[in-house]
């Protein structure tokens, strides 16, 4: 049995997993999917002050408090920042990264300077600290690459705002240890994303794809989970 831990990306919840979550529970694992300060129902909880490294405290606390070892860390989008972060503070708890369609950071590195495309964005924050979710696009782009309308329904009604800090504080990453575990990265391939450059992958650090847009927990979880097998 394998104990994965799902993080959601940027404006999303732990609602997003929800069609994966059974899939790998069915499969005889142990399946976390919270929702980070300020999303979900922690969504009271969002303000100016909640940053990258309290999404790294939320997942560093979990895994402290239900005392987890040997995990399977996915980070979806934004949560690539995060599983850095997490990795970097406990990797002795940590036996595979799966980067999901995520920000692949350097240390030192914030979300800005991984997807400068970003800053965009935060030119738009709403009273100077929360970014809005991006607008739904005509197909195939839609809402995150979710185009079905009873799914774009569903996606929309888990979204919150994003903190700007979340997307200019740095991650840290300069403990060795953190820096060997094995990793996974996930790219969703079917919908081509205008601005966005994907970093080369380390020789020897595994690439699967999926025919499908950003959000491929939601259009295509049973073919995700069964990529998410392959690191247990």
């Amino acid at each position: 049995m394998a104990t994965f831990l799902l993080v959601h990306g940027a404006w999303h919840s732990g609602r997003s997993w929800d069609r994966v979550v059974p899939l790998l529970e069915s499969a005889g694992h142990r399946v976390y999917a919270p929702s980070l300060t300020g999303y979900g129902d922690k969504a009271h909880l969002l303000g100016p002050e909640v940053g990258l490294g309290t999404h790294v405290d939320d997942v560093v606390g979990l895994i402290e408090d239900e005392r987890l070892e040997g995990v399977v860390l996915v980070g979806h989008s934004y949560a690539g920042m995060v599983i850095s972060g997490v990795a970097d503070r406990v990797p002795g708890r940590i036996a595979h990264l799966v980067f999901l369609d995520a920000m692949v950071p350097e240390d030192g590195e914030a979300a800005v300077d991984v997807l400068p495309v970003t800053e965009q964005l935060i030119a738009a924050a709403v009273d100077g600290w929360r970014v809005p979710p991006m607008p739904e696009q005509p197909a195939p782009l839609g809402l995150f690459g979710v185009t079905d309308p009873g799914d774009v329904a569903w996606l929309r009604s888990m979204l919150s705002d994003q903190p700007v800090r979340c997307l200019r504080e740095a991650v840290r990453m300069d403990d060795p240890a953190g820096l060997a575990i094995a990793r996974t990265h996930v790219h969703c391939v079917g919908v081509p994303q205008v601005g966005i450059t994907r970093r080369a992958v380390p020789v020897g650090e595994r690439v699967r794809e999926l025919p499908t847009g950003h959000d491929c927990m939601i259009t295509m979880p049973g073919e995700l989970a069964g990529l998410l097998l392959e690191a247990a």
